[in-house]
């Protein structure tokens, strides 16, 4: 296998500040808008990104929560094992406010589908707009697009873009997997 590393260090930290000003730019004060993260692996960066909204604007709340879609992916009865569901937790109203959607990284667009089934079992948003790390073109199977993104990746189906967290995995960092064959 080799590994080669898209973003790691301090450059990871620029682009997180990055998506958290281009949020503030067309957010303003988080009045009208709420963040979600999809489970289980945009929760990390969503919860990061909530962080370090609060930190920028310290007198408004940032209403942040999290979306389970087990049961809204397309596949969910193809395994051969049952499938245990996440915890949702949103505390909020999403009718008529701006939904900014999270996940770490946009490949066929399949989860960011299911994850827009899900959330309209709460409600109707005004926009639903997506907020990833890595998005990896070329290869959608549904005509997703992301508003705002960490950084772009060229990559192959066999290939694989994994995220690192400071927190679970001791750093931050995305990696490109290749298996040598």
């Amino acid at each position: 296998m080799q590994n080669l590393t898209l973003l790691g260090g301090e450059k990871f930290q620029i682009t997180l500040q990055r998506l958290c000003h281009q949020l503030i730019e067309n957010h303003n004060d988080f009045s009208e808008s709420v963040i979600l993260g999809i489970q289980p692996r945009g929760i990390g960066l969503s919860k990061r990104i909530a962080k370090q909204l609060q930190i920028i604007l310290p007198n408004y709340k940032i209403n942040h929560g999290v979306l389970d879609i087990t049961f809204y992916r397309d596949d969910f009865r193809r395994g051969d094992y049952p499938l245990i569901p996440s915890a949702t937790e949103i505390d909020f109203i999403v009718e008529g406010k701006r939904v900014i959607l999270i996940d770490d990284v946009l490949w066929t667009g399949r989860t960011i589908r299911a994850a827009m089934d899900a959330l309209q079992a709460f409600g109707r948003p005004e926009k639903v707009e997506l907020l990833v790390l890595v998005d990896r073109r070329y290869s959608r199977q549904f005509p997703i697009e992301a508003d705002y993104i960490g950084i772009k990746v060229d990559s192959i189906s066999s290939q694989k873009v994994v995220v690192g967290w400071q927190e679970t995995d001791g750093e931050d960092k995305v990696i490109l997997v290749s298996e040598n064959k």
